[in-house]
């Protein structure tokens, strides 16, 4: 067997580490890996990270627990994003070592370090010297593909067999947005003065799933659920529509995956988002949904689908059918393939 040390951000607690990483371990180890998990962070420090409290003894703790345990790291490694953030490229690849590593990316987490010296070009400087490089959307891949000639597109993918339309619609026209609390402060809250009108001048509900609570008070009307994968898999498929607004002439909103809006599809809604990055991608207006940039054509494409059921029935189905293209059945053996062909022979 290969042996494969997977070195994640988060548990599976965090959506990256456990979209991207934690649910193709069994697939791994069926082809040939012997994989063990190591992930940096703690629980603890990620509930520190989403309620807004103070984390820098926990970072610290955890910084100094990876970096104890490392010399007994795998051969073969697969790294989400960074070993040890904030560490210079130096130290990191001194201590990398001889070990190949596979990088993977989701978000367009150089630009952290951008201008910050001697930070300043880590990222690139990791890619360049990787075995290879999985990144999640077509920002990334042109980004990191100018350092490494083995980078592969590979999608944040969605579980068509566990997400799936069905069961009774809510009574009202619901419209549902999903995310973490770190994604509501950054990339919902800002919207929150039109998405409050057009919930009142259309008419619908609007429910936030994995927003914090303190969002009742920028979405007084709103229903707020916290998270969960059972939460998920029961609220979208009752809700009408699903939403991705993204805040213009942010680049790091720029390299965002558009995971929500395969999370929609699977449950069989159409979308509203803004149309940056990916979103240009997996959304096809129209289609499975509309791209809205302006107040004007966010309130069309709600109303739209609000009044007009047979249309949104239509690109339910659309959207449900172009969510098999993203699927983790579909990419599970894709990222066992290019890792065997990436680690052969080391």
């Amino acid at each position: 067997m290969t042996e494969l040390g997977i070195y994640t951000r988060y548990s599976e607690l965090g959506a990256s580490s456990r979209l991207r990483c934690y649910r193709y371990a069994d697939t791994l180890r069926d082809a040939g890996f012997d994989v063990r998990m190591h992930p940096l962070f703690g629980d603890d420090t990620l509930e520190c990270l989403y309620n807004g409290r103070r984390r820098s003894a926990k970072l610290a703790r955890d910084l100094a627990r990876r970096l104890f345990a490392f010399p007994r790291a795998e051969k073969n490694l697969w790294i989400e994003y960074e070993l040890f953030p904030g560490i210079l490229y130096g130290m990191e690849k001194l201590l990398i070592g001889a070990r190949r590593y596979v990088l993977s990316f989701d978000d367009a987490v150089y630009l952290k370090y951008r201008d910050r010296r001697p930070l300043d070009g880590k990222f690139e400087r990791l890619a360049a010297n990787a075995a290879g490089i999985m990144a999640a959307n077509d920002l990334l891949l042109e980004h990191f593909s100018r350092f490494n000639a083995n980078t592969v597109k590979i999608p944040t993918a969605v579980d068509t067999d566990a997400l799936r339309p069905g069961g009774e619609k809510f009574p009202r026209f619901t419209v549902v947005w999903i995310g973490t609390p770190v994604t509501f402060e950054k990339h919902l809250a800002p919207f929150a003065p039109m998405l409050n009108d057009l919930a009142c001048g259309i008419g619908f509900d609007l429910l936030l799933i994995g927003a914090p609570a303190a969002a009742a008070r920028q979405f007084p009307g709103a229903r707020i659920e916290a998270w969960s994968e059972k939460t998920e898999r029961e609220l979208l498929p009752r809700c009408h529509a699903g939403i991705m607004p993204l805040p213009d002439n942010d680049a790091f909103a720029a390299g965002k995956s558009a995971y929500k809006l395969l999370q929609y599809m699977a449950a069989g809604l159409p979308s509203v988002a803004s149309p940056i990055g990916e979103n240009q991608v997996v959304l096809r207006s129209g289609a499975t949904g509309f791209h809205a940039s302006t107040p004007e054509e966010w309130r069309d494409a709600l109303r739209l689908l609000s009044a007009d059921p047979e249309r949104r029935s239509a690109m339910a189905e659309a959207a449900r059918n172009a969510a098999d293209g993203y699927s983790v059945r579909r990419f599970a053996p894709a990222i066992a393939n290019f890792l065997k062909k990436t680690f052969s022979g080391a």
